[in-house]
């Protein structure tokens, strides 16, 4: 199996699943004791939450290349970024290293049309959500974007950014984002990707009257498949 190599700590709360759903998947594929091979460097989200704000892209795009050189160091074979907001730079990551990233968008695109579905809504933060470094990648799978409506967006953004991020998981929220999700439903949404990884901490397949695609999920899935491949 190649190591894979874990850009985590945006936030920690989901990069802990990642490294669970890597561990189990590698264990469910190979048997017995095995586990993945797997390295992490995990960053300290609140200046990274800060730069996002501000918009110092620039600036984070150099701190994840950093993270990748590391890790390629190391001697990780794939980076995987554990974080959908983050892929706002991976070109910067990309083109740090030898080794491939595998973006996070791919393997969510390659499922949702495996399923059978094309037009989908996106929920995540307002950065993956209003910018179109994350849809034109869909896009490019040939999915069609829906997105929810400024208020709906801001409520997505701030349960992430206040709640999900530290592990609070609040009933109301999740009202909240069941709302959401059916507005999008309502607008023509035949699926619904979550485009945060947190948000799978807070939302199930019970929240929804469409399939639910969990991009922590998919990606982490992705990731064991190519370092076995």
């Amino acid at each position: 199996m190649k190591t894979i190599g874990l850009i985590g700590g945006m936030s920690w709360e989901s990069s802990a699943q990642y490294y669970r759903i890597v561990n189990q998947t590698a264990r469910a594929r190979l048997g017995g004791t095995h586990s993945a091979r797997c390295l992490m460097t995990s960053v300290d989200f609140a200046p990274i939450a800060a730069m996002q704000a501000a918009g110092e892209w620039d600036v984070l795009g150099a701190a994840m290349a950093d993270a990748a050189r590391v890790l390629e160091r190391g001697g990780a074979d794939v980076i995987v970024l554990c974080t959908n907001t983050m892929h706002r730079v991976a070109d910067a990551i990309a083109d740090a290293v030898a080794i491939p990233l595998l973006h996070i968008a791919d393997p969510t695109a390659v499922a949702v049309r495996a399923a059978g579905y094309a037009r989908v809504g996106l929920i995540g933060t307002a950065f993956t959500m209003e910018q179109n470094f994350y849809r034109a990648r869909l896009g490019e799978h040939g999915l069609t974007v829906l997105v929810p409506d400024a208020a709906d967006r801001v409520v997505v953004h701030d349960v992430i950014y206040r709640e999900l991020v530290k592990g609070d998981v609040r009933a109301a929220s999740r009202d909240a984002y069941r709302g959401v999700i059916a507005r999008l439903v309502a607008a023509g949404a035949e699926a619904i990707i979550l485009g945060c990884t947190e948000i799978m901490l807070l939302i199930g397949p019970e929240d929804s009257a469409v399939p639910l695609f969990d991009t922590t999920e998919l990606h982490a899935l992705a990731a064991v498949e190519m370092a076995l491949g």
